[in-house]
């Protein structure tokens, strides 16, 4: 999955917030976000220099700022996890999930994305190698430019398939018969990628892979729309927004954190 060279563009607006998104996030204009990609605390597995405060009650007020910021036709992408406490795991991204979608969100995808670095399990269970990447879109998704880069088997060959019916038999399906088999297809909703933040900068915990961040925001906005991360973290979201000639709001209430997120983002040059 290489990322492409891009050509130079005008510079992008980069608002960065040093606060706390539960507080900051009233102030962002209604439906003025195109897509959202973030990642909250996974439970309580990191303390994140003592700063963490979650539970229930904030992120619940998170994502219905999130839908009143988003766009008719908007994206949220939600990176998410599970602690195990007591050998169970605790289930809040399901949680996390449907609360989405009970406010008023749809479950566009559950996509996953597999890990090339996990922790060490207990010896009862095998080893976890994915998060849950959810994405929810407020309404019918505007935005889709999927990524064709999944090398198909079958080059060349006319596509001759059914689908199942409800009654269990089969039917052509006439949309697509016919056509002639390309040499790459539409990506598949599970990524596997390697995390190249985190050996870049191990002054955050959790930072998520640049590629899954790029990919992404091609995936769901065009230049010049509006990326928001209320949880910016070491800024990875902000930086791919950036090479990506998006426009960017990120929020981050570490201050350590903060730093690294603006050195990161406004060092970034598209080259």
């Amino acid at each position: 999955m290489q990322q492409q060279a891009l050509p130079i563009f005008p510079t992008p607006d980069i608002e960065l917030i040093h606060g706390d998104c539960f507080e900051v996030m009233p102030d962002i204009g209604e439906g003025s976000v195109d897509l959202t990609v973030t990642s909250p605390p996974y439970d309580n597995l990191r303390t994140y220099n003592g700063s963490l405060e979650w539970n229930e009650d904030i992120w619940k007020a998170i994502i219905k700022e999130l839908f009143r910021v988003t766009k008719q036709g908007g994206v949220v992408v939600w990176v998410v996890g599970d602690a195990t406490i007591n050998g169970s795991e605790t289930g809040t991204s399901f949680r996390q999930a449907l609360y989405f979608k009970e406010i008023g969100f749809n479950i566009h995808d559950t996509m996953i994305y597999l890990k090339d670095q996990l922790a060490f399990p207990d010896s009862t269970r095998y080893y976890n190698a994915f998060e849950y990447m959810f994405v929810f879109s407020k309404g019918k998704i505007s935005t889709f430019n999927p990524i064709k880069d999944r090398p198909n088997k079958s080059v060349g060959r006319a596509v001759n398939g059914c689908e199942r019916t409800k009654d269990g038999g089969l039917k052509k399906v006439r949309s697509c018969n016919g056509n002639i088999i390309r040499p790459f297809g539409t990506r598949w909703n599970w990524w596997q990628m390697y995390n190249q933040s985190r050996g870049a900068n191990t002054l955050h915990p959790a930072s998520f892979p640049e590629q899954l961040a790029h990919d992404h925001i091609i995936s769901w906005s065009n230049e010049g729309d509006t990326i928001l991360d209320p949880m910016m973290g070491s800024g990875t979201t902000g930086k791919m927004a950036k090479r990506l000639n998006r426009n960017f709001i990120g929020i981050e209430k570490d201050p350590e954190y903060f730093e690294i997120a603006r050195n990161r983002i406004n060092a970034f040059h598209n080259i």
